[in-house]
């Protein structure tokens, strides 16, 4: 799971700096550029506000770090083929 490559990534589709998205989610600069960087893993209620900052809910995000080795070995077939398909609606409908 790349949950901070996943953070950066959307939130850089949103044309937002970190530190204005530090400042909006009530966290440091510092402290966003760890979790995006794998560095920091965030409690719960950071990954509430972040993905409520990000207007995408929580599972969507959790769903869009995830990454092949997160899926077990006789599924990856089928999450290869869904995988993008999924991708699409979330981008289509919360405008990721």
């Amino acid at each position: 799971m790349d949950l901070g490559s996943a953070i950066k990534n959307i939130r850089k589709q949103k044309r937002q700096t970190q530190g204005e998205f530090a400042a909006r989610c009530g966290i440091s600069q510092t402290y966003l550029s760890q979790i995006e960087n794998n560095q920091k893993e965030p409690n719960l209620s950071t990954l509430k506000l972040i993905s409520e900052q990000l207007k995408l809910p929580l599972p969507i995000l959790f769903f869009l770090s995830m990454n092949e080795e997160d899926v077990p070995s006789n599924k990856r077939d089928a999450f290869a083929i869904i995988r993008p398909s999924i991708n699409s609606l979330v981008n289509e409908f919360f405008s990721v």
